[in-house]
């Protein structure tokens, strides 16, 4: 069991990203034979956790990683960014590009997709973002579970407050628009519920599939989704680890519309067009408030990343949750013991 004590430091009290401390890091703490792991986030606030128990077990898992996220290798092997961001008029078209990984999050993602947000979000020039992913087959896949795999730490290389892909706790003002392009299972998901609108292609399809492999899902979507959909379809997804089709999340609201492939990018610059001559103030006023965001950060959201930080480390440290991703590896039913 891994018990886990926030300190604050007089600046704030948001606590850090998703994962506290990021597997990799606790992994390396480990081999050190440190007692406990220290990370500052931003200023704002520093995690101390206690490790307690089998430490040879919580190794071996963070090194394995878990999570539903897609594998691949790192985008810079073929010399390219693994975000691209265009400028079209008062629009930033940001892409996540790693088709060959599914858009899988590694730390290229997270350090380039939070640097692309804060950009627009102080460029008075940019009025709205529009996010979406290379290719047709993912929108995003989650974390990129070959990267943990060899110790590497998927979060902002700075500005480790970001959170998941330098995004689901970075509360900026400029709209951001999800053009979910294909699959978005796990952390694509927690990326268009972090999102103000989500346009999606036909064939999408979205879910947490976290318990699958015995893990919850740690990116804000475990409190986001029950936010966002009827309490009780929000806790079917999330107990079943089911996804549903685009066009029955448009049904339940969890999106704005659904578009043929072909015509997704089209529709969301068309929506994004359409914020983009507003008052670039009132629309920014407009969603801080509705959103409850104050000095960049959301209060409202602070006691549940608390919770959802100390749920993930107890579960990461199971033996269930290094039989899942065991289970799947080895193309078998996991054998769950609840401990």
């Amino acid at each position: 069991m891994i018990k886990i004590k926030y300190i604050r430091n007089g600046r704030g009290n948001r606590p850090p990203g998703v994962i506290s401390p990021p597997r990799a890091a606790l992994a390396q703490q480990l081999d050190r034979g440190m007692p406990s792991v220290e990370r500052r986030a931003g200023g704002e606030a520093r995690i101390c956790a206690a490790l307690q128990g089998s430490r040879t077990e919580l190794r071996e898992y963070l090194r394995t990683g878990a999570g539903t996220g897609e594998t691949g290798r790192m985008t810079n092997t073929e010399n390219r960014p693994a975000v691209r961001s265009e400028r079209r008029g008062n629009i930033v078209l940001v892409t996540i590009d790693r088709p060959e990984a599914r858009n899988a999050v590694n730390q290229d993602v997270s350090t380039q997709l939070g640097n692309a947000l804060h950009e627009a979000d102080t460029d008075p020039e940019i009025r709205v973002v529009v996010l979406t992913g290379a290719g047709e087959q993912s929108f995003c896949a989650g974390a990129d579970l070959k990267a943990i795999s060899r110790g590497e730490d998927i979060f902002p290389a700075e500005n480790r407050e970001w959170g998941f892909a330098g995004m689901v706790q970075h509360y900026v003002s400029v709209p951001i628009i999800a053009a979910v392009n294909g699959t978005a299972l796990g952390g694509g998901t927690e990326l268009a519920l972090a999102s103000d609108l989500v346009v999606a292609a036909d064939h999408a399809k979205f879910g947490l599939p976290e318990v699958k492999r015995g893990l919850v899902a740690a990116a804000g979507g475990a409190f986001r989704l029950p936010e966002q959909l009827p309490h009780r379809v929000a806790m079917e997804m999330m107990l079943t680890g089911e996804p549903i089709s685009a066009q029955r999340a448009h049904e339940l609201h969890l999106i704005n519309r659904v578009v043929p492939a072909d015509k997704l990018l089209d529709a969301a610059l068309g929506l994004a067009e359409v914020i983009a001559a507003n008052a670039p103030l009132a629309v920014q006023a407009s969603k801080r408030v509705a959103l409850g965001i104050s000095d960049g950060a959301r209060p409202s959201e602070v006691e549940k990343w608390k919770v959802n930080d100390t749920e993930m480390i107890n579960v990461m440290s199971s033996e269930d949750a290094m039989e899942g991703p065991r289970a799947f590896a080895e193309k078998r039913a996991p054998v769950w013991k609840a401990r």
